[in-house]
């Protein structure tokens, strides 16, 4: 058991906070596997992997933790009790470790709240074995619910993961220009974010696409070369202390028509009317119809085909979609991106994203890049 002070830790504050939600969800603890919100309850990054790892949080105790003996290191220093259970290589050993650990926990009938999208098969059949007569329910949305507010810690990095975001597409753009292929501009995207500060395990795949491909909102990067009077969409960000960034900025490669200057005005405009729109106290839906009726009102309104936006923290889409007919109300903490985008099927598309954060006052953007269509090429 590790007894750091655990004074003024913000994984002793979430933790508690999730202890809080347990009465209220009908579940006796929560169990997690590496991921995301376990790493926001604990700091602990561990990869998914062969070996089975098992974090078990109960009301007014110590966690729980079942993992490789291999991965213990990673528990020292930890500004809060744990009760470790570490196995060795021999996977006959280890169910018997997670009966101990279920018994030690004293929940071998209990109520365990679990991730649906993010517990695996090896996982939940280790702990069905471990404990029997346990019943296994949704904790999905009360974990949702701890991660949808970040605090200024969180928001602070998530600002870092923006900058970092910033400067290695900055220092993309000069390969940029006809000739040369979107798999090509991606692979050096991804080399510059990585020089620029990015952790390794990039937030999402870049998305990079030119001309007919820009019309696809979630294109791959491929082969195709770029040529004079595209579009080409960037849709790329960055992981930094596990806090992502997303961004979309939309360029022309030479001389474009006339009405693609005009698609990326009116999308400009359209993110630009989001992020006036969004603020405390402000249902999300009316986000995604401010930005909505701009595009509708230039006649574009079916070429919009994606909703605005979608939260951000530790995933790359969580918890609050701006989305029509969302009525949440958007609060203080709340971090999410507006993108707007108008899709030409077989020409070319636009888009323009931001990540934002809703304070007391109003709202942060935590980007800064010109938005207006910037010639490469």
């Amino acid at each position: 058991m590790n007894n750091t002070n655990p004074t003024h830790s913000p994984f002793i504050v979430r933790q508690a906070r999730l202890a809080e939600a347990f009465t209220k969800s009908g579940f006796d603890c929560v169990a997690l596997n590496p991921g995301p919100s376990l790493m926001y309850l604990t700091g602990l990054n561990f990869h998914l992997m062969e070996r089975p790892v098992i974090a078990v949080f109960l009301p007014a105790k110590a966690p729980v933790l079942i993992l490789p003996r291999l991965e213990s290191l990673k528990l020292e220093g930890l500004p809060f009790a744990i009760r470790a259970f570490p196995y060795d290589e021999d996977p006959s050993e280890w169910p018997g470790v997670f009966q101990s650990a279920f018994r030690a926990a004293g929940i071998e009938d209990a109520k365990v709240g679990v991730e649906p999208i993010c517990l695996r098969f090896l996982e939940l059949r280790m702990l069905e074995r471990a404990a029997p007569k346990a019943s296994f329910i949704s904790a999905e949305d009360s974990l949702a619910a701890l991660r949808k507010f970040k605090d200024e810690s969180e928001v602070a990095t998530m600002r870092a993961a923006v900058k970092i975001a910033q400067r290695g597409l900055l220092a993309t753009l000069p390969v940029i220009k006809a000739g040369v292929t979107e798999r090509e501009i991606a692979a050096e995207l991804m080399v510059q974010l990585l020089r620029a500060g990015g952790e390794p395990e990039y937030a999402f795949s870049p998305i990079v696409s030119g001309g007919p491909n820009s019309a696809n909102p979630h294109a791959s990067p491929s082969d195709r070369p770029l040529q004079i009077g595209d579009l080409l969409v960037i849709d790329w960000g960055t992981s930094y202390k596990g806090y992502i960034s997303d961004l979309t900025r939309t360029f022309a490669i030479g001389q474009v028509e006339p009405e693609f200057m005009q698609i990326a005005r009116i999308v400009a405009e359209a993110n630009a009317a989001g992020r006036a729109t969004a603020g405390p106290g402000v249902a999300a839906s009316l986000v995604d119809k401010a930005a909505r009726d701009v595009i509708e009102q230039a006649g574009y309104g079916a070429y919009f085909t994606t909703r605005t936006g979608h939260g951000i923290g530790m995933e790359v889409h969580e918890e609050p979609y701006i989305r029509a007919a969302n009525p949440l109300i958007l609060q203080p903490g709340m971090a999410f991106t507006i993108e707007p985008g108008i899709y030409l099927p077989g020409r070319n598309g636009v888009r323009v994203e931001d990540d934002v954060v809703i304070t007391k006052d109003g709202l942060e953007c935590l980007s800064d890049l010109p938005r207006e269509l910037r010639v490469l090429g």
